[in-house]
């Protein structure tokens, strides 16, 4: 039976996506603290998130294409049933959120009269000035962050038990190794 790791480049992306998301969720957090006026500082800021945003969004579609390409290393049968149903439904919340937070970002931006600047690209303006339709996503942008942490909390949280006291490999299958 072959060795139950996940692929080199599941491990890549799920680490730096990983990396990435918790900076883009700390910069977040921080820039909505940025006073909006005088104006620049924050719309600047606003500007590098949505950047940030926009290239996990691109990084995260391929994650999803490759984790529907490529099976997931089952489990060990030594986990009880519990943990792996936890697992599972934790790793599909979090793929949710990984969809819905670059998403309604995303919405939420195409709903203002402002333009979206990629990186100092002013990307093309499909949306139109719509209040209420912004601040809807922005609501859901705002909750699905904080589920997102609770989810990315319970995730580090089961990965630091399975290495530090059960000590069953299930961390190792996403850690590099020489031969990666």
């Amino acid at each position: 039976m072959a060795e139950q790791v996940y692929t080199r480049t599941a491990k890549v992306l799920h680490w730096l996506i990983g990396v990435c998301v918790i900076a883009q969720i700390t910069l977040g957090l921080w820039m909505i603290t940025i006073p909006k006026s005088p104006p620049g500082e924050r719309t600047g800021w606003f500007n590098v998130h949505k950047s940030i945003g926009l290239t996990l969004a691109a990084l995260i579609l391929v994650r999803l294409l490759w984790r529907f390409a490529h099976r997931a290393p089952d489990l060990p049968a030594t986990m009880p049933a519990w943990e792996r149903v936890a697992a599972k439904a934790n790793h599909w919340l979090l793929y949710v959120c990984m969809i819905v937070m670059p998403g309604s970002g995303y919405l939420g931006s195409s709903f203002t009269k402002y333009p979206i600047i990629y990186f100092g690209i002013k990307l093309p303006h499909w949306g139109w000035d719509a209040p209420v339709l912004k601040e809807i996503c922005s609501q859901v942008h705002l909750t699905t962050v904080v589920i997102f942490i609770a989810l990315i909390a319970i995730h580090i949280a089961a990965a630091l038990k399975h290495w530090l006291i059960d000590r069953d490999g299930v961390v190792e299958r996403m850690w590099f190794r020489r031969n990666d």
